[in-house]
């Protein structure tokens, strides 16, 4: 089985406090993927992973991705693909020491965008990893952009164009709660978890979906859904677990298949 993980920028990171890394949290977790591929041999993971408070500070900063013109845009494009390139080092560095054989792939070097769309990925090189028993791991980076001069690409971004390409059964996505509320849980405790979302009942939630915690340049919670719902659609045997990452043992749960946190399908999944 193919799954594809994102580490959510604010759940690795403190997103309100500049380069923040949440290392516990980073260790704890590559502790529970190592176990979860250990108890399932057949388990294949591709690894992303979000900028949080490293990249996201510096695409505000300089405007990356609504596009880069200039000298000072350019040093923020840059600056913002070094401060992302850091927490993946760190990322990388837990999953290493957990026993994982984690193989940091820079996005930035394969993508490119038209206008803010990915149009070109690192879809052959994760591929080839994967047939070689690595554990790739990306995350949201910047990218050159043929209308735009420069840009940034999403995890879920890289992820979009991976799916089509490699066909996950899976795609999980920790975060700090544990799925999709139909408000914010960290300041309304009335809020409701929803188990399910397809694009039948997203109209009766979507009033709950708002932005993201901390600094964001890629968008909220709305966004992240609608992609997510997007990418079921086109792939229907396709399943996406959005999950907390803060609770001890609810990431492997959600990687072994386990009923955690808001499970999004497709029209034709029951």
């Amino acid at each position: 089985m193919l799954v594809l993980l994102k580490l959510g920028g604010s759940l690795i990171t403190d997103k309100r406090a500049a380069e923040t890394p949440r290392e516990d949290v980073i260790i704890r977790l590559a502790g529970e993927i190592a176990a979860a591929r250990a108890a399932d041999s057949a388990l294949q993971l591709v690894i992303g992973h979000g900028s949080g408070s490293f990249g996201h500070v510096y695409g505000q900063r300089y405007g990356t991705r609504g596009g880069v013109t200039g000298a000072t845009g350019w040093y923020g494009f840059a600056a913002t693909a070094d401060a992302a390139a850091r927490l993946n080092r760190i990322v990388t560095a837990a999953l290493l020491r957990a026993g994982l054989p984690a193989w940091s792939i820079q996005p930035g070097v394969a993508l490119r965008c038209i206008d803010g769309a990915v149009a070109q990925g690192a879809e052959e090189t994760v591929a080839l990893a994967l047939a070689r028993g690595l554990v790739p791991v990306v995350y949201g980076d910047v990218a050159l952009d043929t209308v735009r001069g420069g840009t940034i690409a999403s995890t879920e971004e890289i992820f979009d164009r991976l799916a089509d390409a490699l066909r996950p059964q899976r795609i999980v996505l920790a975060g700090e709660v544990d799925g999709i509320y139909t408000a914010d849980p960290l300041l309304d405790p009335a809020a409701q978890r929803i188990t399910a979302i397809s694009p039948a009942t997203l109209a009766e939630i979507a009033g709950g979906l708002g932005a993201s915690h901390g600094v964001d340049v890629t968008g909220g919670m709305r966004a992240k859904v609608e992609q997510a719902l997007a990418m079921v659609e086109r792939l229907p045997e396709m399943e996406i677990i959005v999950c907390s990452g803060m609770a001890a043992g609810h990431l492997q749960r959600a990687l072994a298949g386990a009923a955690v946190g808001t499970r999004i399908h497709g029209s034709r999944k029951n």
